[in-house]
């Protein structure tokens, strides 16, 4: 292509890791730069977001789109309710997506981006709140907003000074700063945070509790104090699951044996044919509740080195049993 030089030629001799790091240490300045604004402007335009009534509606042009539909995507994810309108779409219709009751954040480097002026003017109409993110306070976009936040001047990282680098790093972290200072703002919990990711590990970790992923009903081991180790031994083999609730005559938790149980068993020559359960059961086993989280099951686990527990309802009664097996097709670990 005219104007480009033939890439093969010299390659050897570019230093690709010079250059590398030379946009981070650019970029890096960029971002030193932006601490200075934030500010009081920062601070108002959290609150107004904060007590606002509707959305936050983020729209940009270009690079400055791509990097509000992040700051959206951010924003929803962690408890601010947001979405991205492209400010040329909303002049076909779109802007009846929003309300006045919105808080609309309007990128544009320069401040003078023809899509988002052409817009400006009806959604001051509707009173919707408008945040301006340039580096020009004296923009145009910057003196019509409700508040005006500025990214600061740096030179971008593009060695001819015009692809958007340092602009479009500065203005992520400055929407990664107001996400998080509402997150904060509003006690957003990490459980707020995985019911909005319900797919994700830490939704599985988060909102997955005991009783949705143990073994219940008749899946579960039991046998009565007085049971002989052989037919314990039965019920082991036949649950599947390593190991067997111990009962008392009330149906309460007596003791646990395990497969790891029965091997220590025939070690000490223990007659498996006529021992009954309760002489070499564990006795007060370590147990769990259904309601409790099976992360935190897993932790209890991990913590003892044991395989499995019992889940026990408030009476000590037996209502499930939980293995590493169970936890791992949950996607809890």
């Amino acid at each position: 292509m005219r104007g480009f030089r033939d890439p093969r030629q010299n390659m050897a001799d570019f230093d690709f890791i010079r250059a590398g790091q030379r946009v981070i240490q650019i970029e890096q300045t960029a971002l030193e730069n932006l601490k200075p604004h934030i500010n009081e402007s920062f601070q108002r335009a959290c609150q107004i977001m904060l007590e606002g009534r509707g959305r936050v509606v983020v729209t940009g042009m270009g690079k400055s789109g791509h990097i509000g539909n992040k700051i959206a995507a951010t924003l929803a994810s962690t408890g601010t309710p947001a979405f991205f309108v492209h400010p040329g779409e909303a002049s076909h219709g779109d802007l009846g997506m929003i309300t006045p009751q919105d808080v609309v954040i309007a990128i544009s480097n320069s401040g003078e981006t023809g899509e988002i002026l052409t817009i400006v003017p009806l959604i001051k109409r509707m009173h919707a709140k408008l945040v301006s993110i340039t580096n020009n306070a004296n923009s145009t976009l910057a003196r019509a907003a409700d508040v005006s936040l500025e990214i600061g001047k740096s030179p971008e990282a593009c060695s001819l000074g015009l692809a958007p680098t340092s602009s479009t790093t500065a203005t992520l972290v400055l929407g990664d700063a107001i996400a998080v200072a509402l997150l904060e703002a509003r006690g957003f919990t990490a459980e707020d945070f995985a019911m909005s990711h319900p797919g994700g590990s830490l939704g599985r970790k988060l909102l997955l509790r005991v009783e949705d992923v143990m073994n219940k009903g008749t899946q579960v081991p039991v046998v009565k104090a007085g049971t002989l180790v052989i037919d314990a031994l039965m019920e082991i083999t036949k649950k599947g699951l390593g190991m067997t609730a111990v009962v008392d005559g009330d149906g309460r938790l007596a003791g646990l044996y395990t497969d790891g149980d029965l091997r220590r068993s025939l070690d000490h020559k223990v007659d498996i044919h006529a021992t009954p359960i309760e002489q070499v059961m564990i006795s007060g086993p370590t147990t769990v509740g259904a309601h409790l989280l099976a992360a935190e099951a897993l932790a209890i686990m991990e913590e003892r080195k044991i395989n499995g527990v019992i889940v026990v309802d408030a009476d000590n009664r037996p209502v499930g049993a939980l293995n590493m097996h169970n936890l791992l097709r949950a996607g809890v670990m």
